[in-house]
């Protein structure tokens, strides 16, 4: 390599590691802990690259890129960070960075990066376009897995391309189509989600497209639809013209197999697979339990008015161990349950075991007495949970969390007792066939060989 780059990182051991290697390599380097002495530098002409960490004690590296845009036209970023993140990859990418890589990163990727940045010459930039800010997004991680996903999702975002975006039920597709539409330039125009019975008729197309002029539209489980479903999103396609939504699909299912099973039509999967997003389970990204597990913890003491809780080692342990068949849904939703149930800061390993239903049960609920009502039984626990904060009132919103643990136990029996028919069961229930889909969704129901989604 050839060039002098510019290293601004307040880690010490990261700036010496990145001067030995880059010195070797063969180029010239300056290295700071400030983004104000790297910005003096790019203005006084010096540099071929800049390598760049995020979070410095004078300032932003990311919100500093637009700067170094108009100072110097042309010249490479490479965005460094732990901030592990979704949000910080598309930033990167709309403020024109090179190229960006999490901490902890590889020395020798890092490297060959370096080598074609300090070869290519970069279009002059554009000004980067203020987006949102969403921390409410639990698309966390720093594996390699979802930081490719998120170079991905990056560069799509203002793609003339439909996007098919794959993975099990909890994994959060909905959230990867949610952040592509709120970062790209639709944001200011509707996002809307259809399912099969939105497509009913020549009325239900015209509505679907009037709501989602310009924007975005979410076809949610398109493997799902049936037969006519699909002819009739097909010709919806062909005549949406130049001011129809884009398209972005989700499937927990792999639709490769259902075109063999003759099941899924080939035209309506080339017409929605421009791109596909493979999101990876929680079983596949093991070494991100932890970093979400702190991220779920941190946002639910934000949204509960300082209730403070944390993960005990045993805890952490199974946490990380635990297989999480529901995905990011699963450990979100336990976790923030037993924010609200724990009595005490640190969260146990038997707290999230019981939690899961993991934990021995003895024979008849605790204080159960013959003969009870399901009244009373209900009445007596509401008790108990209110008598645990100790005199304090509950957090607010005790009313959909109570309706929500309900629901839980009484759709999972409901399933069970109808073999996992979905039509027998919405009856059972007394509730619509599309209400009970998404309840199923939502609740994180989990899905067994005897209870199957039909």
């Amino acid at each position: 390599m050839d060039g002098t780059v510019l290293v601004a990182d307040d880690d010490r051991t990261i700036r010496t590691v990145l001067t030995q290697a880059l010195t070797r390599a063969g180029c010239k380097v300056h290295a700071t802990s400030s983004l104000m002495t790297l910005m003096r530098w790019v203005e006084e002409g010096k540099g071929d690259l800049v390598i760049s960490d995020v979070i410095m004690p004078d300032g932003n590296g990311l919100q500093a890129l637009p700067q170094i845009a108009r100072l110097r036209p042309g010249l490479p970023v490479i965005v460094i960070s732990a901030q592990n993140t979704i949000m910080t990859a598309i930033q990167a990418a709309e403020a024109e960075a090179f190229d960006y890589l999490p901490k902890p990163f590889d020395l020798p990727d890092l490297m060959k990066r370096s080598a074609r940045a300090l070869e290519q010459k970069r279009l002059a930039p554009k000004a980067a376009t203020p987006r949102p800010v969403v921390e409410e997004l639990p698309l966390v991680g720093r594996t390699p897995a979802m930081q490719a996903l998120y170079r991905l999702v990056a560069r799509v975002m203002n793609a003339d391309l439909p996007v098919l975006i794959t993975g099990e039920s909890g994994t959060g597709k909905s959230l990867i189509a949610r952040a592509i539409h709120d970062f790209s330039d639709r944001r200011a125009q509707p996002f809307v989600v259809a399912q099969s019975a939105d497509l009913g008729g020549v009325e239900g197309i015209s509505t679907l497209l009037a709501r989602s002029k310009g924007g975005s539209l979410v076809l949610d489980e398109v493997a799902d639809f049936d037969a006519d479903a699909q002819a009739r999103l097909v010709r919806m396609l062909d005549v949406m013209g130049e001011n129809g939504p884009r398209i972005m699909s989700t499937s927990q299912t792999d639709l490769a197999s259902r075109l063999e099973a003759g099941s899924f039509r080939k035209d309506l999967y080339y017409r929605l697979s421009g791109v596909t997003l493979a999101v990876p389970a929680l079983r596949e990204r093991v070494e991100d339990i932890p970093l979400l597990s702190e991220h779920v913890l941190a946002r639910g003491e934000r949204d509960m008015g300082g209730v403070v809780r944390q993960l005990s080692q045993d805890a952490k342990a199974f946490v990380r161990a635990h297989p999480w068949p529901g995905n990011v849904r699963q450990l979100e939703n336990t976790l923030r349950r037993l924010m609200v149930t724990s009595s005490e800061p640190e969260i146990s390993r038997a707290e999230i075991e019981a939690a899961l239903g993991q934990a021995q049960a003895s024979a008849a609920p605790a204080g159960a007495m013959e003969g009870e009502k399901l009244a009373q039984s209900v009445a007596r626990h509401l008790k108990r949970y209110f008598d645990l904060h100790g005199g304090q009132l509950p957090p607010p919103g005790v009313y959909d969390r109570v309706l929500r643990e309900m629901e839980i136990p009484l759709i999972e029996i409901a399933l069970d007792a109808t073999a996992g028919n979905q039509a027998k069961c919405a009856d059972l229930l007394g509730i619509n066939r599309n209400t009970l889909r998404k309840k199923i969704t939502e609740l994180d129901i989990r899905v067994t060989r005897r209870r199957k989604l039909m």
